[in-house]
Protein backbone atom coordinates (compact mmCIF):
# COMPACT_ATOMS: atom_id res chain seq x y z
CA UNK A 1 0.00 0.00 0.00
CA UNK A 2 1.35 3.40 -0.82
CA UNK A 3 1.59 5.32 2.07
CA UNK A 4 -1.64 7.61 2.63
CA UNK A 5 0.62 10.69 3.79
CA UNK A 6 3.46 10.65 1.29
CA UNK A 7 1.96 13.56 -0.69
CA UNK A 8 1.13 15.54 2.95
CA UNK A 9 3.98 17.83 3.55
CA UNK A 10 3.57 19.75 6.59
CA UNK A 11 4.02 24.03 6.35
CA UNK A 12 5.98 25.27 9.00
CA UNK A 13 5.09 29.38 9.77
CA UNK A 14 8.02 29.88 12.03
CA UNK A 15 11.73 30.51 11.02
CA UNK A 16 11.44 33.96 10.73
CA UNK A 17 14.91 34.99 10.66
CA UNK A 18 15.75 32.79 8.30
CA UNK A 19 12.84 33.56 5.78
CA UNK A 20 13.84 36.99 6.16
CA UNK A 21 17.05 36.38 4.99
CA UNK A 22 15.83 34.30 2.16
CA UNK A 23 12.66 36.36 1.24
CA UNK A 24 14.39 38.71 -1.56
CA UNK A 25 15.88 35.79 -3.62
CA UNK A 26 15.05 36.09 -7.53
CA UNK A 27 15.62 32.50 -8.19
CA UNK A 28 18.89 33.39 -10.08
CA UNK A 29 20.91 33.28 -7.30
CA UNK A 30 21.79 29.47 -6.78
CA UNK A 31 24.51 27.52 -6.79
CA UNK A 32 25.64 27.01 -10.72
CA UNK A 33 26.30 22.82 -11.70
CA UNK A 34 29.06 23.99 -14.45
CA UNK A 35 30.70 21.52 -16.18
CA UNK A 36 33.90 19.22 -15.49
CA UNK A 37 36.89 18.64 -18.15
CA UNK A 38 34.95 15.73 -19.26
CA UNK A 39 31.58 17.75 -20.00
CA UNK A 40 29.84 16.02 -17.14
CA UNK A 41 27.58 18.19 -14.80
CA UNK A 42 29.71 19.03 -11.72
CA UNK A 43 27.28 19.04 -9.44
CA UNK A 44 23.64 18.94 -8.61
CA UNK A 45 21.90 19.78 -5.57
CA UNK A 46 19.02 17.81 -4.32
CA UNK A 47 16.94 17.91 -1.37
CA UNK A 48 16.80 15.84 1.80
CA UNK A 49 18.48 12.80 2.20
CA UNK A 50 16.57 10.52 5.01
CA UNK A 51 17.29 9.27 7.66
CA UNK A 52 15.05 10.69 10.44
CA UNK A 53 15.40 13.59 12.60
CA UNK A 54 18.85 12.66 13.49
CA UNK A 55 20.35 10.75 10.62
CA UNK A 56 23.33 8.53 11.11
CA UNK A 57 25.77 6.96 8.30
CA UNK A 58 23.38 4.00 7.13
CA UNK A 59 23.74 2.65 3.61
CA UNK A 60 21.90 -0.66 4.20
CA UNK A 61 19.39 -0.92 1.31
CA UNK A 62 17.11 -3.22 3.76
CA UNK A 63 16.61 -0.58 6.21
CA UNK A 64 14.08 1.52 4.95
CA UNK A 65 13.43 3.84 8.02
CA UNK A 66 16.91 5.11 8.25
CA UNK A 67 18.58 4.29 5.35
CA UNK A 68 20.44 7.46 3.11
CA UNK A 69 19.41 8.41 0.26
CA UNK A 70 22.60 6.92 -1.27
CA UNK A 71 21.07 3.49 -1.05
CA UNK A 72 19.15 4.19 -4.68
CA UNK A 73 22.06 5.04 -6.41
CA UNK A 74 24.50 2.73 -5.24
CA UNK A 75 22.29 -0.50 -5.31
CA UNK A 76 20.30 -1.90 -8.15
CA UNK A 77 17.26 -4.51 -9.24
CA UNK A 78 17.26 -7.34 -11.42
CA UNK A 79 14.74 -5.58 -13.78
CA UNK A 80 13.66 -2.05 -12.94
CA UNK A 81 9.86 -1.61 -12.73
CA UNK A 82 8.84 1.84 -13.97
CA UNK A 83 6.96 3.67 -11.44
CA UNK A 84 5.04 5.29 -13.79
CA UNK A 85 4.24 3.69 -16.61
CA UNK A 86 5.15 -0.02 -14.82
CA UNK A 87 6.68 -1.48 -17.19
CA UNK A 88 9.63 -3.70 -16.22
CA UNK A 89 12.99 -2.22 -18.12
CA UNK A 90 16.05 -4.92 -18.30
CA UNK A 91 18.75 -3.80 -15.64
CA UNK A 92 21.07 -6.18 -13.92
CA UNK A 93 19.39 -8.92 -15.44
CA UNK A 94 18.69 -8.59 -19.45
CA UNK A 95 15.64 -10.91 -19.72
CA UNK A 96 13.53 -12.98 -17.71
CA UNK A 97 11.28 -16.08 -18.92
CA UNK A 98 8.00 -17.97 -16.71
CA UNK A 99 8.88 -21.42 -17.01
CA UNK A 100 6.23 -22.38 -15.94
CA UNK A 101 3.32 -20.12 -12.97
CA UNK A 102 5.38 -20.93 -10.43
CA UNK A 103 9.01 -20.72 -11.98
CA UNK A 104 10.75 -17.34 -12.71
CA UNK A 105 14.55 -17.07 -14.24
CA UNK A 106 16.54 -14.18 -15.04
CA UNK A 107 20.07 -14.13 -17.41
CA UNK A 108 22.05 -11.33 -15.74
CA UNK A 109 23.70 -9.09 -18.27
CA UNK A 110 27.73 -9.40 -19.01
CA UNK A 111 30.17 -7.60 -17.43
CA UNK A 112 28.60 -5.88 -14.58
CA UNK A 113 31.11 -5.33 -11.76
CA UNK A 114 30.60 -4.28 -8.71
CA UNK A 115 32.56 -0.67 -6.90
CA UNK A 116 35.39 -2.87 -5.40
CA UNK A 117 35.83 -4.35 -9.26
CA UNK A 118 34.84 -7.55 -7.83
CA UNK A 119 31.92 -9.17 -10.79
CA UNK A 120 28.41 -9.59 -10.55
CA UNK A 121 27.06 -13.16 -10.54
CA UNK A 122 24.10 -15.08 -9.94
CA UNK A 123 25.32 -16.44 -6.95
CA UNK A 124 24.97 -12.67 -5.90
CA UNK A 125 21.34 -12.51 -6.46
CA UNK A 126 20.95 -15.74 -4.82
CA UNK A 127 22.68 -15.05 -1.66
CA UNK A 128 20.57 -11.50 -1.43
CA UNK A 129 17.18 -12.76 -1.50
CA UNK A 130 18.50 -16.27 1.11
CA UNK A 131 20.08 -13.60 2.84
CA UNK A 132 16.74 -11.76 3.56
CA UNK A 133 14.92 -15.28 4.14
CA UNK A 134 17.50 -15.86 6.61
CA UNK A 135 17.26 -12.49 8.43
CA UNK A 136 12.87 -11.72 8.17
CA UNK A 137 13.66 -7.98 9.33
CA UNK A 138 15.33 -7.39 6.11
CA UNK A 139 12.36 -9.32 3.97
CA UNK A 140 10.60 -5.34 3.96
CA UNK A 141 9.15 -6.31 0.30
CA UNK A 142 7.81 -9.85 1.79
CA UNK A 143 9.20 -11.93 -1.14
CA UNK A 144 9.53 -14.77 0.80
CA UNK A 145 5.36 -15.07 1.12
CA UNK A 146 6.15 -16.15 -1.92
CA UNK A 147 9.21 -18.04 -2.79
CA UNK A 148 10.52 -21.79 -1.75
CA UNK A 149 14.24 -21.17 -3.03
CA UNK A 150 16.31 -19.16 -5.19
CA UNK A 151 19.01 -20.63 -7.08
CA UNK A 152 21.61 -19.69 -9.27
CA UNK A 153 21.38 -22.21 -11.93
CA UNK A 154 24.95 -21.12 -13.68
CA UNK A 155 27.20 -17.82 -13.19
CA UNK A 156 24.33 -15.70 -15.62
CA UNK A 157 21.13 -17.17 -14.56
CA UNK A 158 19.29 -17.59 -11.25
CA UNK A 159 15.70 -19.30 -10.93
CA UNK A 160 13.00 -18.24 -8.19
CA UNK A 161 11.39 -21.28 -7.43
CA UNK A 162 7.29 -20.07 -5.59
CA UNK A 163 5.01 -21.96 -3.27
CA UNK A 164 2.21 -21.53 -5.55
CA UNK A 165 1.85 -19.18 -8.62
CA UNK A 166 4.21 -16.03 -8.25
CA UNK A 167 2.98 -13.51 -10.90
CA UNK A 168 1.78 -11.20 -8.47
CA UNK A 169 5.21 -10.90 -6.87
CA UNK A 170 7.10 -10.39 -9.56
CA UNK A 171 7.38 -6.92 -9.01
CA UNK A 172 8.39 -7.08 -5.58
CA UNK A 173 11.42 -9.57 -6.08
CA UNK A 174 12.41 -6.60 -8.83
CA UNK A 175 12.25 -3.93 -5.51
CA UNK A 176 15.06 -6.16 -3.57
CA UNK A 177 18.37 -4.47 -4.64
CA UNK A 178 21.23 -6.68 -5.03
CA UNK A 179 23.92 -7.26 -2.78
CA UNK A 180 27.76 -8.73 -2.66
CA UNK A 181 27.99 -11.93 -1.22
CA UNK A 182 31.91 -11.61 -0.94
CA UNK A 183 31.02 -8.68 1.43
CA UNK A 184 27.71 -9.22 3.18
CA UNK A 185 28.50 -13.11 3.96
CA UNK A 186 31.09 -11.67 6.63
CA UNK A 187 28.63 -9.33 8.42
CA UNK A 188 27.95 -10.69 11.93
CA UNK A 189 24.37 -8.63 12.14
CA UNK A 190 23.01 -7.89 8.43
CA UNK A 191 19.36 -6.43 10.84
CA UNK A 192 21.88 -3.98 12.57
CA UNK A 193 24.73 -3.92 9.60
CA UNK A 194 24.95 0.42 9.06
CA UNK A 195 26.77 -0.71 6.05
CA UNK A 196 29.30 2.74 6.09
CA UNK A 197 31.24 1.67 3.19
CA UNK A 198 28.79 0.31 0.63
CA UNK A 199 29.77 -1.37 -2.49
CA UNK A 200 27.24 -1.99 -4.78
CA UNK A 201 27.02 -2.07 -8.78
CA UNK A 202 25.03 1.14 -9.64
CA UNK A 203 26.10 4.43 -11.15
CA UNK A 204 27.36 6.42 -8.00
CA UNK A 205 29.05 5.85 -4.82
CA UNK A 206 29.32 8.07 -1.54
CA UNK A 207 31.93 10.61 -1.19
CA UNK A 208 31.24 12.26 1.98
CA UNK A 209 28.41 12.56 4.97
CA UNK A 210 27.74 14.75 7.60
CA UNK A 211 24.84 15.07 9.60
CA UNK A 212 23.79 18.29 6.92
CA UNK A 213 25.13 17.03 3.64
CA UNK A 214 25.50 13.84 1.80
CA UNK A 215 27.39 13.72 -1.18
CA UNK A 216 27.94 10.98 -3.53
CA UNK A 217 29.84 10.59 -6.88
CA UNK A 218 30.29 8.84 -10.09
CA UNK A 219 31.06 5.47 -10.56
CA UNK A 220 33.58 6.08 -13.72
CA UNK A 221 33.63 2.17 -14.17
CA UNK A 222 29.70 1.80 -13.94
CA UNK A 223 28.22 -1.26 -16.61
CA UNK A 224 26.26 1.51 -18.70
CA UNK A 225 28.75 4.73 -17.39
CA UNK A 226 28.41 6.85 -20.72
CA UNK A 227 24.71 7.35 -19.49
CA UNK A 228 25.99 9.12 -16.77
CA UNK A 229 26.60 12.70 -17.54
CA UNK A 230 26.48 13.73 -13.76
CA UNK A 231 29.76 13.87 -11.75
CA UNK A 232 28.65 14.92 -8.07
CA UNK A 233 25.12 14.98 -6.37
CA UNK A 234 25.04 16.64 -2.90
CA UNK A 235 21.99 16.22 -0.57
CA UNK A 236 21.25 18.97 1.80
CA UNK A 237 19.17 17.98 5.35
CA UNK A 238 16.18 19.81 5.37
CA UNK A 239 15.91 21.87 8.79
CA UNK A 240 14.72 24.93 8.44
CA UNK A 241 10.96 24.39 8.08
CA UNK A 242 8.72 24.07 5.14
CA UNK A 243 8.53 27.90 4.19
CA UNK A 244 12.75 28.13 4.68
CA UNK A 245 13.11 25.13 2.31
CA UNK A 246 10.25 26.40 -0.36
CA UNK A 247 12.41 30.04 -0.34
CA UNK A 248 15.72 28.09 -0.50
CA UNK A 249 14.43 26.10 -3.79
CA UNK A 250 12.89 29.52 -4.94
CA UNK A 251 16.07 30.97 -4.90
CA UNK A 252 17.84 27.95 -7.22
CA UNK A 253 19.49 26.65 -4.17
CA UNK A 254 18.33 23.03 -5.76
CA UNK A 255 18.23 21.35 -9.03
CA UNK A 256 15.05 19.15 -7.31
CA UNK A 257 12.83 18.84 -4.67
CA UNK A 258 9.76 16.83 -3.41
CA UNK A 259 7.78 19.18 -1.56
CA UNK A 260 4.08 21.09 -1.28
CA UNK A 261 4.58 24.74 -2.02
CA UNK A 262 1.00 26.79 -2.57
CA UNK A 263 0.67 28.88 -5.25
CA UNK A 264 3.85 27.47 -6.80
CA UNK A 265 3.52 29.42 -10.19
CA UNK A 266 4.41 32.88 -7.54
CA UNK A 267 5.88 31.24 -5.39
CA UNK A 268 8.40 29.12 -7.56
CA UNK A 269 8.06 29.09 -11.86
CA UNK A 270 7.75 32.87 -11.68
CA UNK A 271 11.67 33.36 -10.04
CA UNK A 272 12.84 32.16 -13.18
CA UNK A 273 10.29 30.92 -15.89
CA UNK A 274 12.85 29.75 -18.04
CA UNK A 275 14.53 27.35 -15.93
CA UNK A 276 11.78 26.34 -13.08
CA UNK A 277 9.77 23.82 -13.97
CA UNK A 278 7.24 21.15 -11.95
CA UNK A 279 4.99 18.43 -12.64
CA UNK A 280 3.04 16.46 -10.39
CA UNK A 281 2.05 13.11 -11.60
CA UNK A 282 -0.76 10.89 -9.86
CA UNK A 283 -0.18 8.68 -7.05
CA UNK A 284 -2.59 6.42 -5.28
CA UNK A 285 -6.17 7.14 -5.38
CA UNK A 286 -7.91 8.83 -2.28
CA UNK A 287 -11.54 7.21 -2.21
CA UNK A 288 -14.69 7.69 -0.64
CA UNK A 289 -14.95 3.95 1.62
CA UNK A 290 -18.34 2.93 2.80
CA UNK A 291 -19.16 0.36 5.12
CA UNK A 292 -20.74 -2.58 2.81
CA UNK A 293 -21.76 -4.30 5.84
CA UNK A 294 -24.46 -1.67 7.08
CA UNK A 295 -27.44 -0.10 5.43
CA UNK A 296 -28.01 1.75 2.97
CA UNK A 297 -24.12 1.45 1.74
CA UNK A 298 -24.91 -2.16 1.01
CA UNK A 299 -27.13 -1.04 -1.90
CA UNK A 300 -25.08 -0.74 -5.40
CA UNK A 301 -27.85 1.91 -6.43
CA UNK A 302 -26.81 4.07 -3.16
CA UNK A 303 -23.24 3.68 -4.23
CA UNK A 304 -23.73 4.95 -7.67
CA UNK A 305 -25.59 7.52 -6.48
CA UNK A 306 -22.88 8.43 -4.41
CA UNK A 307 -20.40 8.31 -7.71
CA UNK A 308 -22.02 11.17 -9.20
CA UNK A 309 -22.84 13.04 -5.50
CA UNK A 310 -19.52 14.04 -5.52
CA UNK A 311 -17.91 17.48 -6.60
CA UNK A 312 -14.14 16.23 -7.25
CA UNK A 313 -13.82 19.67 -9.20
CA UNK A 314 -14.45 21.68 -6.02
CA UNK A 315 -12.54 19.36 -4.04
CA UNK A 316 -9.64 19.70 -5.90
CA UNK A 317 -9.31 23.21 -6.29
CA UNK A 318 -10.51 24.04 -2.49
CA UNK A 319 -8.51 21.27 -0.60
CA UNK A 320 -6.01 20.37 -2.92
CA UNK A 321 -5.02 23.50 -4.44
CA UNK A 322 -5.64 22.57 -7.65
CA UNK A 323 -2.26 20.33 -8.05
CA UNK A 324 -4.32 16.88 -8.55
CA UNK A 325 -6.60 15.23 -10.97
CA UNK A 326 -9.99 13.31 -10.41
CA UNK A 327 -9.46 9.69 -10.00
CA UNK A 328 -11.03 7.17 -12.27
CA UNK A 329 -13.20 4.56 -11.11
CA UNK A 330 -11.45 1.69 -12.06
CA UNK A 331 -8.96 2.47 -9.52
CA UNK A 332 -5.73 2.38 -11.57
CA UNK A 333 -3.96 5.40 -12.16
CA UNK A 334 -4.58 7.09 -15.42
CA UNK A 335 -3.24 7.94 -17.88
CA UNK A 336 -0.56 5.91 -16.68
CA UNK A 337 -1.92 2.79 -16.45
CA UNK A 338 -4.05 2.90 -19.15
CA UNK A 339 -2.65 0.07 -21.28
CA UNK A 340 -3.89 -2.41 -18.77
CA UNK A 341 -7.37 -1.46 -19.38
CA UNK A 342 -9.60 -2.29 -22.94
CA UNK A 343 -10.28 0.33 -25.23
CA UNK A 344 -13.40 0.72 -24.18
CA UNK A 345 -11.86 1.28 -20.61
CA UNK A 346 -9.89 4.18 -21.66
CA UNK A 347 -10.09 7.56 -21.92
CA UNK A 348 -12.88 9.67 -20.17
CA UNK A 349 -15.41 6.55 -19.72
CA UNK A 350 -14.20 5.70 -16.75
CA UNK A 351 -14.70 9.04 -15.28
CA UNK A 352 -17.96 9.19 -12.77
CA UNK A 353 -19.22 12.81 -13.83
CA UNK A 354 -20.25 14.98 -10.82
CA UNK A 355 -24.30 15.25 -11.43
CA UNK A 356 -27.04 15.45 -8.75
CA UNK A 357 -29.55 15.29 -10.91
CA UNK A 358 -28.35 11.98 -11.34
CA UNK A 359 -27.93 11.04 -8.01
CA UNK A 360 -31.55 12.27 -7.43
CA UNK A 361 -32.99 10.29 -9.16
CA UNK A 362 -30.93 7.17 -8.72
CA UNK A 363 -31.71 7.21 -5.35
CA UNK A 364 -35.79 8.25 -5.58
CA UNK A 365 -35.62 5.06 -8.18
CA UNK A 366 -34.49 2.35 -5.29
CA UNK A 367 -36.90 3.91 -2.98
CA UNK A 368 -34.34 6.61 -1.40
CA UNK A 369 -37.54 9.88 -1.41
CA UNK A 370 -37.58 13.10 -0.89
CA UNK A 371 -39.56 14.20 1.95
CA UNK A 372 -41.64 17.70 1.82
CA UNK A 373 -39.16 19.22 4.38
CA UNK A 374 -36.40 18.41 2.14
CA UNK A 375 -34.83 15.48 4.26
CA UNK A 376 -34.60 12.00 2.35
CA UNK A 377 -36.07 9.18 3.73
CA UNK A 378 -34.24 5.55 3.17
CA UNK A 379 -37.06 2.95 2.81
CA UNK A 380 -37.34 2.03 6.18
CA UNK A 381 -38.98 5.45 6.70
CA UNK A 382 -35.80 6.75 8.10
CA UNK A 383 -33.92 9.69 7.38
CA UNK A 384 -31.04 9.18 5.98
CA UNK A 385 -28.26 10.36 8.51
CA UNK A 386 -24.76 9.27 8.43
CA UNK A 387 -21.47 9.89 10.25
CA UNK A 388 -17.71 10.67 7.84
CA UNK A 389 -14.51 10.03 10.21
CA UNK A 390 -11.70 12.23 9.00
CA UNK A 391 -8.33 11.90 11.18
CA UNK A 392 -8.26 15.22 13.00
CA UNK A 393 -5.04 17.56 12.06
CA UNK A 394 -5.28 16.27 8.24
CA UNK A 395 -7.15 19.06 7.31
CA UNK A 396 -7.29 18.72 3.58
CA UNK A 397 -9.33 15.71 3.86
CA UNK A 398 -11.53 16.79 6.74
CA UNK A 399 -12.06 20.17 4.08
CA UNK A 400 -13.12 17.20 1.27
CA UNK A 401 -15.38 15.89 4.05
CA UNK A 402 -17.27 18.90 4.44
CA UNK A 403 -17.51 19.41 1.08
CA UNK A 404 -19.19 16.30 0.25
CA UNK A 405 -21.24 16.90 3.54
CA UNK A 406 -22.87 20.13 1.26
CA UNK A 407 -22.73 17.96 -2.12
CA UNK A 408 -25.09 15.39 0.18
CA UNK A 409 -27.08 18.06 1.78
CA UNK A 410 -28.29 18.72 -1.55
CA UNK A 411 -29.46 15.75 -2.17
CA UNK A 412 -31.39 15.57 1.66
CA UNK A 413 -29.11 13.44 3.22
CA UNK A 414 -27.12 15.22 6.54
CA UNK A 415 -23.63 13.90 6.80
CA UNK A 416 -21.70 14.42 9.78
CA UNK A 417 -17.92 14.83 9.63
CA UNK A 418 -16.33 13.89 12.99
CA UNK A 419 -12.28 14.14 13.11
CA UNK A 420 -11.05 11.54 15.74
CA UNK A 421 -7.24 10.82 16.14
CA UNK A 422 -5.11 9.11 13.51
CA UNK A 423 -4.58 6.64 16.00
CA UNK A 424 -8.44 5.79 16.61
CA UNK A 425 -9.38 6.54 13.70
CA UNK A 426 -7.10 3.28 12.52
CA UNK A 427 -8.72 0.91 14.54
CA UNK A 428 -12.09 2.13 13.62
CA UNK A 429 -11.40 1.58 10.19
CA UNK A 430 -10.11 -2.19 10.47
CA UNK A 431 -12.65 -2.92 12.56
CA UNK A 432 -15.31 -1.75 10.51
CA UNK A 433 -16.53 0.60 12.76
CA UNK A 434 -17.37 3.91 10.74
CA UNK A 435 -19.76 4.40 7.94
CA UNK A 436 -18.11 6.45 5.40
CA UNK A 437 -14.16 7.67 5.44
CA UNK A 438 -11.03 8.41 3.15
CA UNK A 439 -9.51 5.06 2.15
CA UNK A 440 -5.99 4.22 0.33
CA UNK A 441 -5.68 1.37 -1.25
CA UNK A 442 -3.99 1.08 -5.10
CA UNK A 443 -1.62 3.40 -6.99
CA UNK A 444 1.40 0.50 -6.94
CA UNK A 445 2.81 -1.48 -10.13
CA UNK A 446 1.30 -4.32 -8.62
CA UNK A 447 -1.64 -5.28 -9.79
CA UNK A 448 -2.87 -7.63 -8.26
CA UNK A 449 -2.10 -6.34 -4.51
CA UNK A 450 -4.00 -2.61 -5.81
CA UNK A 451 -7.36 -5.00 -6.18
CA UNK A 452 -6.83 -7.61 -3.87
CA UNK A 453 -6.13 -5.29 -0.63
CA UNK A 454 -9.71 -3.69 -1.04
CA UNK A 455 -11.71 -6.23 -2.29
CA UNK A 456 -10.85 -9.76 -1.80
CA UNK A 457 -12.83 -11.57 0.50
CA UNK A 458 -10.10 -13.15 2.40
CA UNK A 459 -8.93 -9.78 3.31
CA UNK A 460 -11.95 -8.81 5.50
CA UNK A 461 -13.97 -9.50 8.20
CA UNK A 462 -16.95 -9.37 9.91
CA UNK A 463 -17.27 -5.75 11.44
CA UNK A 464 -15.87 -6.05 15.06
CA UNK A 465 -13.09 -8.04 14.13
CA UNK A 466 -9.74 -6.74 12.77
CA UNK A 467 -9.54 -6.69 8.56
CA UNK A 468 -6.60 -7.33 7.02
CA UNK A 469 -6.72 -4.58 3.85
CA UNK A 470 -10.39 -4.90 3.05
CA UNK A 471 -11.63 -2.90 5.55
CA UNK A 472 -14.98 -1.97 3.13
CA UNK A 473 -16.25 -5.50 3.75
CA UNK A 474 -16.77 -6.63 -0.09
CA UNK A 475 -17.25 -10.10 -0.32
CA UNK A 476 -17.79 -10.92 -4.23
CA UNK A 477 -17.41 -14.78 -5.57
CA UNK A 478 -16.78 -12.98 -9.38
CA UNK A 479 -14.19 -10.66 -7.88
CA UNK A 480 -12.33 -13.61 -6.05
CA UNK A 481 -12.45 -15.13 -9.37
CA UNK A 482 -11.12 -12.52 -11.24
CA UNK A 483 -8.28 -11.85 -8.54
CA UNK A 484 -6.84 -15.76 -8.76
CA UNK A 485 -7.08 -15.38 -12.39
CA UNK A 486 -5.15 -12.32 -12.06
CA UNK A 487 -2.91 -14.11 -9.54
CA UNK A 488 -1.60 -17.26 -11.57
CA UNK A 489 -1.39 -15.08 -15.04
CA UNK A 490 2.06 -14.81 -16.22
CA UNK A 491 0.91 -13.77 -19.74
CA UNK A 492 0.08 -10.10 -20.62
CA UNK A 493 -3.19 -11.17 -22.18
CA UNK A 494 -4.33 -13.00 -18.79
CA UNK A 495 -3.34 -10.06 -16.64
CA UNK A 496 -5.12 -7.98 -18.70
CA UNK A 497 -8.23 -9.94 -19.17
CA UNK A 498 -8.39 -10.35 -15.60
CA UNK A 499 -7.66 -6.55 -14.68
CA UNK A 500 -10.33 -5.68 -17.28
CA UNK A 501 -12.73 -7.42 -15.44
CA UNK A 502 -12.23 -6.03 -11.97
CA UNK A 503 -12.03 -2.79 -13.44
CA UNK A 504 -15.61 -3.82 -14.96
CA UNK A 505 -16.95 -4.54 -11.54
CA UNK A 506 -15.51 -0.78 -9.93
CA UNK A 507 -17.71 0.40 -12.63
CA UNK A 508 -20.71 -1.91 -12.03
CA UNK A 509 -20.84 -2.20 -8.40
CA UNK A 510 -19.01 0.71 -7.38
CA UNK A 511 -17.39 -1.43 -4.12
CA UNK A 512 -15.98 1.85 -3.71
CA UNK A 513 -15.30 5.54 -4.90
CA UNK A 514 -12.11 6.63 -6.19
CA UNK A 515 -12.00 10.30 -5.80
CA UNK A 516 -8.82 12.19 -6.74
CA UNK A 517 -5.12 10.94 -7.08
CA UNK A 518 -2.74 11.81 -5.00
CA UNK A 519 0.10 13.94 -5.97
CA UNK A 520 3.61 13.26 -6.54
CA UNK A 521 5.74 16.55 -5.44
CA UNK A 522 8.57 17.20 -7.77
CA UNK A 523 9.73 20.55 -8.46
CA UNK A 524 13.26 20.83 -10.81
CA UNK A 525 15.30 23.17 -12.71
CA UNK A 526 16.85 23.16 -16.08
CA UNK A 527 19.18 25.88 -15.39
CA UNK A 528 22.81 22.97 -15.03
CA UNK A 529 20.84 19.25 -16.16
CA UNK A 530 18.06 18.82 -18.57
CA UNK A 531 16.18 15.27 -19.09
CA UNK A 532 14.00 15.43 -16.57
CA UNK A 533 10.66 13.52 -16.25
CA UNK A 534 7.49 15.85 -17.16
CA UNK A 535 4.31 16.15 -18.26
CA UNK A 536 5.39 15.93 -21.50
CA UNK A 537 8.00 13.44 -21.29
CA UNK A 538 6.79 10.81 -18.65
CA UNK A 539 9.43 8.43 -18.76
CA UNK A 540 9.83 8.03 -15.07
CA UNK A 541 7.94 8.80 -11.94
CA UNK A 542 9.97 11.21 -9.69
CA UNK A 543 11.13 8.57 -7.53
CA UNK A 544 12.91 6.78 -10.01
CA UNK A 545 16.45 7.92 -9.62
CA UNK A 546 18.08 5.50 -11.62
CA UNK A 547 15.91 5.92 -14.63
CA UNK A 548 16.01 9.70 -13.98
CA UNK A 549 19.93 9.75 -13.63
CA UNK A 550 20.81 8.19 -16.84
CA UNK A 551 18.79 10.50 -18.60
CA UNK A 552 19.62 13.92 -17.33
CA UNK A 553 22.27 15.97 -19.50
CA UNK A 554 24.07 18.94 -19.16
CA UNK A 555 22.09 22.27 -20.01
CA UNK A 556 22.16 23.42 -23.16
CA UNK A 557 23.25 20.12 -25.10
CA UNK A 558 19.99 17.83 -25.91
Amino acid sequence: MTSRRRWRIGIAATAVVSIAALAGCTGTEGQKGGLTEDGLISSLQYGDFGGGTNPQSNFNPFLEATRLAAWDYVYEPLMFVNGYSCEAQPWLATEYEWVDPQTLTFTLRDGVEFTDGEPLTAADVAFTFNLIKENPALDTQGVWRYLSAVEATDDATVTFSFTEPGASAFTLINNVRVVPEHIWSEVDDPVTFTNDEPVGTGPMTVKSFNPQQLVIERNEDYWQADKVKVQEIVFSKADGGGQVEQLKLARGDYDTNAMFIPNIDEAYVQKDPENNHYWFPSASPISLFMNLEQKPFDDVEFRRAMAHAIDRDTIIEQAQFGYVEPASQTNLVLPAQEDFLPEELQGDATYVPFDLEEADRILTEAGYELGADGTRIDPSGQPMEYTFKVPGGWNDWVQAAEIIRDNLGELGITLDVQTPTPESMEQDRKLGQYEMLFGVRGGSCNMFRNYQEPLASDQTAPTGQEAATNEIRWRDPETDALLEQLRVAVDEEGQKEAIAGLAQIMMDEVPFVPIWYGANWFEYSTRNAEGWPNEDDPFARPTDNLLILTNLQPAGQD
